[in-house]
């Protein structure tokens, strides 16, 4: 019988990278609902990457998820090509698949739900990049599972 963790896949850690902060959701093990868990001040590459590493260690992440800032159009910016650049060194450092996830309307979505939720602006400011990660994960996680069934029920 293989461990456990054979079985299991492990869990995703989805970000929403931004110049200020990076809020940080994480999968359950079986990869269906996503959790937010923090969100870190950003500092330094240096120091930014050594957090992530105790959370990577300490969720046991296999995939990372990075929110993807694209225009509306669908068009790459300015702040595409840091978060690609912070991908590629995510990649670098944990050699741990990256994966690039269109995050159009997930701070709007989130800032909607903060508001409608009645906390102080305080509150609403520290929970926003965290909340954009859960979404952010979620609609991953929505996604693959839709291929997954998809994939099963094609006869191809």
């Amino acid at each position: 019988m293989s461990p456990l963790n054979d079985v299991l896949p492990g869990r995703l850690l989805a970000m929403d990278v931004g110049a200020r902060r990076i809020g940080l959701a994480v999968s359950d093990l079986l990869g269906i609902t996503a959790q937010g868990i923090e969100t870190l001040q950003r500092k330094n590459k240096r120091t930014d990457l050594e957090k992530l590493a105790k959370v990577i260690g300490e969720y046991t992440v296999t995939e990372i998820v990075v929110g993807y800032p694209l225009r509306m159009s669908g068009v790459a910016s300015a702040q595409t090509g840091h978060v690609e650049a912070f991908a590629q060194g995510l990649e670098k450092k944990f050699g741990l698949p990256v994966h690039r996830w269109d995050e159009r309307l997930t701070s709007v979505q989130a800032g909607r739900v903060l508001r409608e939720s009645n906390i102080s602006i305080e509150k609403r400011a520290q929970a926003v990049d965290r909340l954009a990660a859960v979404l952010i994960l979620q609609s991953f996680l929505d996604h693959r599972a839709m291929q997954r069934a998809n994939a099963e029920t094609d006869p191809a």
